[in-house]
């Protein structure tokens, strides 16, 4: 589905995304660098932003403030990058823009070379060293699968382990999918999760997604080759702090009508960036792009996604847990089945947890 210009943008911006801010003082700024960076910047923002309206008023009050020495303080990179990040995000009301110090860093163009096979295996072994941002898998009390996904990263790393954690899962009778500190990623792995949520067959329009310095718009599909599928009930967990891809895959479960979210609106972030140079090592994101989901024709930017239960986010899986226990007793066949529900549903209902027997049966 991905062309293979737009997979190695992606590969590049999650492999960006994944690492750290450098965080030892570098060199002194002096006034001249401070007056290159800030010129440099308000010109990426006016040629890159995906609103131009916006990016002139975000530039004129960056520059305003630079001229009045509101800046002069920053005597390092590190410390300018948090200033511009904090004020890039107020002045626009953006919050994926964003600045940090990241040495050697190179701006990717178009004509740039894709990333080394060294560079591929390096990120593939921290994608893997954190468990494909997988954070947890569990089986709940009432054969229902918890798992909780911190990130979306790049598909070329993440989409198998997507595929196995998706195949543990085939007996169960509910899922609940914790989001509720997922910051995101990439739009191609959110599509392909979501793509174990429809029967084989079944090819659905996600998103489109306008990029505006390329003046170009990528669509994004189910992916017709994931093989694993999963029919039962899909419960979503979010919180104020899903951002982005968390939100973009909250947003399409809900809107399909294929997941019940629970928890808190949103972050509020639907517009990807790309990443620019605006010198002595500093890095800015710059949203570039705009989505928008193909049946409502709009995004959640500024707004948020708005949950089906609203909870206070600590209280998200205990009030699913509860909800899927709820309609596993009411659609329980047996009598037998039926009491077990329901002693684990007043169990959760009340907070409590079983607590696990370490000896031998018939030993008291």
């Amino acid at each position: 589905m991905l062309g293979g210009k737009k997979f190695v943008v992606g590969l590049v911006v999650s492999m960006l995304l994944s690492i750290p801010a450098v965080s030892a003082e570098v060199a002194p700024l002096k006034g001249t660098d401070r007056a290159a960076i800030v010129q440099t910047l308000v010109a990426k923002i006016s040629e890159n932003y995906i609103e131009p309206n916006v990016a002139e008023r975000v530039g004129r009050a960056i520059a305003s403030k630079h001229a009045k020495g509101g800046y002069a303080s920053c005597a390092s990179a590190q410390a300018l990058s948090e200033a511009l990040a904090k004020d890039l995000r107020e002045f626009s009301g953006d919050k994926h823009f964003g600045a940090r110090v990241i040495e050697g860093f190179r701006e990717f163009s178009s004509t740039s070379e894709p990333p080394s096979r060294a560079e591929m295996e390096e990120r593939r072994d921290r994608t893997a060293r954190r468990g494909y941002d997988i954070q947890k898998i569990e089986r709940l009390p009432g054969n229902i699968d918890y798992i909780e996904l911190r990130a979306f990263g790049a598909p070329a790393f993440v989409a198998q382990a997507y595929t196995s954690a998706m195949q543990l899962m085939t007996g169960t009778d509910a899922l609940i999918i914790d989001l509720r500190r997922n910051g995101g990623g990439s739009p191609a792995s959110v599509a392909y999760l979501i793509s174990h949520f429809f029967p084989l067959g079944d090819e659905r329009h996600l998103i489109d997604m306008y990029n505006r310095p390329e003046n170009t718009t990528q669509q994004y599909w189910t992916v017709p080759t994931v093989a694993q599928r999963y029919d039962k009930p899909v419960y979503v967990l979010t919180s104020a702090r899903t951002f982005s891809g968390g939100e973009d895959f909250a947003y399409g479960m809900q809107v399909q009508k294929r997941g019940t979210l629970i928890g808190e609106t949103t972050g509020g972030g639907s517009n990807p960036v790309g990443w620019y140079s605006v010198g002595n090592d500093i890095a800015v994101a710059i949203p570039t792009s705009r989505t928008t989901n193909f049946i409502t024709k709009t995004n959640w930017e500024h707004v948020g996604v708005k949950p089906d239960i609203a909870v206070p986010a600590a209280q998200a899986l205990q009030t699913a847990h509860v909800a899927i226990l709820r309609n596993l007793v009411l659609s329980a066949k047996h009598d037998s089945e039926r009491t077990e529900l329901q002693r684990l549903l007043t169990m959760v209902e009340k907070g409590e947890t079983e607590k696990p027997v370490y000896t031998l049966r018939g030993e008291r």
